[in-house]
């Protein structure tokens, strides 16, 4: 596509057409047409792209890009990044029985998260994966007793709080001391050695991570730094690392920010890092997915009041959740040309809550019936969705050149409650 058109979506390959817009070759009218609204629709040439940025970053270098599951978790976008070569970090069970599913290899995956259970590490040490990012210690024993139990020495990272403020939206804030993830910077030391005394543990790394939707890397390259020191004092003790990893966060464009590329986000992560040994490791979600993706969605009434005018759609926030949980601004565009009057619009949904928004005042000419684009829709979309209001959740689709791709049907309300039971 042109360079003028990359310029005006945030999505990349979105572009103008003489049927309205278009995701690389293919008319969005054309995807409502045949697949019904609300429907996620990606682009796999966007994800491609963004998973070469990573790579061209870290070229020469020992290292491995995991991408974050729990952006966006569809098997068919896991499959694309398991071709690509990707490794994956995962927060569940169910996500590594996803990216298997799809076809990734366990020993690229790494398992974060507060809450590990007893059977998720069960499973996770039978799929054989790569690294748990430990985050308590608390789960250090109890790891150090599953994996005992199953006669396997179980490999390990403990994921450091380094206390720096990512200044970003508070609830995708990950890395100070008031927040619930990781181990404290001044209890790790004595954790590590902790973990070195435990027979069916082996130490391979340590985990950073200080949240999400980072537009600087400054505050990165400080948790680094302190990282980096905390691994020398490991290996003056004895304890020698595998690999580093830095965790994910860099942003993306919605709106009108200007995040930095991937290299020049990962450039004084990498000089800090100069030539260690060590494995460089990186946990991307959302800049590998976000502008992927879209919500496709059709006018179902325009209801004009004394005060606002409201564009009621037939997504919602069960579809969305990003604007009423944080606000969270996505540009909404009109697919096709129209001659109706422009007009400022809250753009809602049909569900019984007054939080059941998508986007506030936005200029756009609209008649019923129309289709609205919600773009850069590609990350915490889908995997957010609910089936609140017994709604089923969308399809989601797949867009490869000129070719369109299923990847998961739509829910039906019967499926909704087929694991329910009347009593007699």
């Amino acid at each position: 596509m042109s360079s003028t058109a990359s310029a005006a979506y945030p999505l990349p390959s979105l572009s103008d057409g003489p049927a309205g817009l278009m995701l690389e070759e293919v008319p969005l009218a054309t995807l409502a047409e045949r697949f019904g609204t609300p429907t996620y629709v990606y682009s796999r040439a966007a994800l491609t792209a963004a998973f070469r940025d990573w790579q061209a970053a870290l070229a020469g270098r020992r290292s491995l890009v995991c991408y974050a599951v729990k952006a966006n978790a569809n098997l068919g976008v896991l499959s694309v990044f398991a071709q690509l070569g990707a490794g994956f970090d995962i927060v569940s069970g169910g996500e590594l029985a996803r990216v298997i599913a799809a076809g990734g290899r366990a020993d690229r995956v790494v398992f974060s998260g507060v809450g590990k259970s007893r059977a998720e590490m069960r499973q996770a040490l039978a799929a054989g994966i790569r690294c748990f990012n430990v985050e308590s210690a608390p789960e250090l024993e109890r790891l150090n007793e599953v994996a005992g139990e199953l006669g396997q020495r179980a490999p390990i990272a403990l994921r450091v709080n380094p206390d720096v403020d990512p200044k970003t939206h508070p609830y995708i804030s990950t890395g100070l001391k008031s927040n619930k993830f990781g181990v404290a910077f001044g209890e790790a030391l004595e954790l590590y050695r902790r973990a070195a005394t435990l027979p069916h543990l082996r130490i391979s790394g340590i985990a950073c991570h200080i949240g999400s939707q980072l537009l600087d890397p400054a505050p990165v390259a400080e948790a680094a730094a302190k990282v980096l020191g905390l691994v020398d004092q490991l290996s003056a003790e004895g304890i020698v690392l595998d690999h580093i990893d830095l965790g994910g966060g860099l942003g993306i464009r919605y709106r009108d920010e200007t995040p930095p590329s991937v290299a020049a986000y990962l450039a004084p992560l990498l000089a800090a890092f100069g030539d260690r040994r060590e494995e460089i490791c990186f946990e991307p979600g959302r800049s590998l997915v976000g502008n992927a993706g879209l919500l496709l969605t059709r006018v179902e009434y325009l209801k004009h009041g004394e005060e606002k005018n409201f564009a009621i759609v037939d997504a919602a926030m069960n579809d969305l959740a990003r604007p009423a949980l944080y606000d969270a601004y996505h540009e909404a565009v009109a697919v096709c040309r129209s001659d109706a009057p422009r007009q400022r619009y809250e753009i809602v949904g049909p569900i019984c809550e007054s939080g059941d928004f998508l986007a506030h005042d936005r200029e756009l000419a609209l008649r019923d019936g129309d289709l609205v684009a919600l773009l850069s829709a590609g990350a915490y979309g889908m995997t957010m969705s609910s089936n609140y209001n017994t709604r089923p959740r969308a399809a989601e689709v797949m867009v490869d050149g000129g070719q369109v791709h299923l990847v998961r049907e739509r829910e039906t309300v019967e499926a909704l409650y087929a694991g329910e039971h009347l009593l007699p």
